[in-house]
């Protein structure tokens, strides 16, 4: 434990002194780093393999020296405790490795996706005043160095570019260009006795998952997601036999720390580390690896289901559980899990600013396939409320509120948007609208921005869309709000179908008919893509939605 006065950054908006302090007499803040934790693993298992990466495979102490390694170097290239560097890796064992250094050196990682392009990239290294920006040499067919260097022209702060890869042959970069791999392999001269961060320092800044606007930065310290980690490891039951698959993009916190590759090495598992979570390799490496736990959303999860009832690629029987999150899981889907694939489903509603709700894996079926989930943590504090703010009884739809001992008090460097995120006494309002039912699980009924407000009826986007799934052949559904003049919005139904299939506005009336459902949910407009649209986070992209179908009655009124 370290004994260092924390690094004081500014922007960080702290829990309030009273509230730390209750936090540690209850044992949920132990003053310990991150990184603390997975040394007494490197202590007690130096020879197991940690992590698995292609043909790369690490034991504990050979991950644990190379991160030493990478610690050192960039301590050389004077980035230095409390510097922020963007962090734009893909799934790899130096994602990990450098990560780690971070942790031990407090050095802040800035979890850029890698989707992100210049835009993105230089408002996170803008807003974070980062030095340093770390990318792969290239993505498919873009040059991520090229955009690198612009990045550090547009921000002063920026004097190094790490390279996961080739270097570029720019004769006159704006930052110079660092080979990544040049740091992993140096002897070793690193203690971490002398950097160890304290519980209080930040860990790294997590990226906000919202729709509009550029994301948010949120502040992780190490006492709030120590605390995050460990709660996760115990609902997941993670140990020492755990073989973690990560196909997600690691720098999302649910494959991060929910409990994902942190967990892991908390535990003394092994990682599995997949670029991307395409079946047919995700499901061989399953067998290959004896995988017993994966994370993927619920788009991924319904590849999975298909491909395995067509291909029966997954062999094997390690797979224990499948945590699906990042949205919500239709309930059609989630019945599909463990009859096809074998795993107990473990849904997962959660975010990267804190509360996280999961299904127990002893939970009653109906449980685990019809809600998201409760708190981790009996600590975590929730509330769902009306318009105003007042409590409303359970079984009925309100906006979530939450705090807790892992939920930050506010976003860095954003005052304006904290005063509207957050409340003064330290609630936090996500935007979801939930539904908790009497058992304490929460039901998720969509954003507050996707609820439809049908002339003062409110409809709720996610249970249209579950019934759009009980068709055959929707692939996938989405339901938004549609201007009316008369109304105020109505509701249209986007689907997308499997190939062969065909599906009409009166298929989804009729099945809502037949299960006696309100007229006014209804949908009243039906439009059939190709493929929805998506954010860079990898979620249905509502807002686009709601241009599109706003352009098609634009052009439908002036054609009239």
């Amino acid at each position: 434990m370290s004994t260092r006065t924390p690094l004081s950054i500014e922007g960080v908006v702290p829990w309030p002194d009273e509230v730390a302090e209750q936090y540690r007499k209850a044992g949920y803040w132990q003053g310990t780093s991150i990184g603390s934790r997975i040394a007494g693993q490197v202590e007690r298992r130096p020879d197991d393999e940690a992590l698995v990466d292609g043909s790369t495979r690490l034991t504990y102490r050979q991950l644990w020296d190379k991160s030493a390694s990478c610690a050192q170097y960039l301590l050389d290239l004077s980035i230095a405790p409390g510097d922020r560097i963007v962090l734009q890796l893909p799934n790899s064992w130096e994602f990990v490795a450098l990560t780690l250094a971070c942790f031990r050196t407090g050095i802040v990682p800035v979890m850029a996706l890698p989707a992100h392009r210049r835009h993105e990239l230089t408002h996170l290294a803008s807003l974070s005043e980062a030095t340093a920006i770390v990318v792969a040499d290239t993505d498919r067919d873009t040059d991520l160095r090229r955009i690198a260097q612009q990045v550090a022209a547009e921000v002063p702060s920026i004097r190094t570019v790490l390279v996961h890869g080739e270097l570029s042959n720019d004769a006159t970069p704006h930052a110079p260009e660092r080979a990544l791999a040049a740091g992993m392999d140096t002897p070793g001269r690193f203690t971490d006795a002398e950097y160890e961060p304290t519980g209080a320092d930040v860990a790294c800044l997590l990226l906000s998952g919202g729709t509009t606007g550029l994301p948010k930065l949120i502040v992780r310290t190490h006492d709030d997601y120590v605390y995050n980690v460990l709660r996760c490891n115990d609902v997941t039951e993670f140990d020492s036999d755990t073989v973690y698959l990560g196909t997600l993009p690691s720098s999302h916190n649910f494959p991060l720390a929910c409990p994902g590759i942190l967990g892991a090495l908390f535990a003394g598992g092994r990682t599995v580390m997949l670029p991307s979570p395409a079946p047919e390799r995700a499901l061989r490496t399953i067998d290959a690896e004896g995988v017993t736990v994966a994370t993927v959303v619920p788009a991924v999860a319904q590849t999975w289901i298909e491909h395995q009832r067509e291909h029966h690629t997954m062999t094997g029987t390690t797979l224990r559980v499948l945590q699906v999150g990042g949205s919500r899981m239709p309930d059609e889907l989630a019945a599909r899990v463990e009859p096809v694939l074998g795993a107990r489903l473990q849904q997962v509603f959660g975010m990267a600013e804190g509360l996280i709700n999961m299904t127990r894996l002893d939970d009653d079926p109906e449980v685990i396939t019809n809600t998201q989930g409760r708190p981790v943590s009996e600590a975590d504090e929730i509330a769902v409320v009306d318009e105003i703010g007042e409590p409303v009884p359970d079984g009925t739809p309100g906006a979530l509120l939450t705090r807790g001992p892992y939920t930050p008090r506010g976003y860095f460097r954003a005052p304006e948007h904290n005063a509207k995120a957050f409340t003064p006494d330290g609630w936090y309002a996500s935007g979801d609208i939930v539904v908790r039912r009497a058992d304490g699980n929460l039901v998720v009924a969509g954003r507050d921005k996707d609820m439809i407000n049908r002339g003062g009826e409110k409809i709720s986007a996610e249970e249209v869309e579950n019934f759009a799934y009980q068709i055959d052949g929707v692939e996938m559904a989405a339901a938004v709000a549609m201007p009316d003049p008369r109304l105020g919005e109505k509701l249209c139904l986007y689907l997308s179908l499997t190939e062969g299939h065909d599906v009409t506005l009166d298929d989804v009336v009729a099945i809502m008919n037949e299960a006696g459902v309100a007229r006014f949910k209804l949908p009243e407009r039906l439009v059939i893509v190709d493929q929805m649209p998506t954010t860079k986070v990898g979620k249905i992209d509502k807002k686009a939605m709601r241009e599109d179908i706003r352009q098609r009655l634009a052009r439908e009124d002036t054609a009239s």
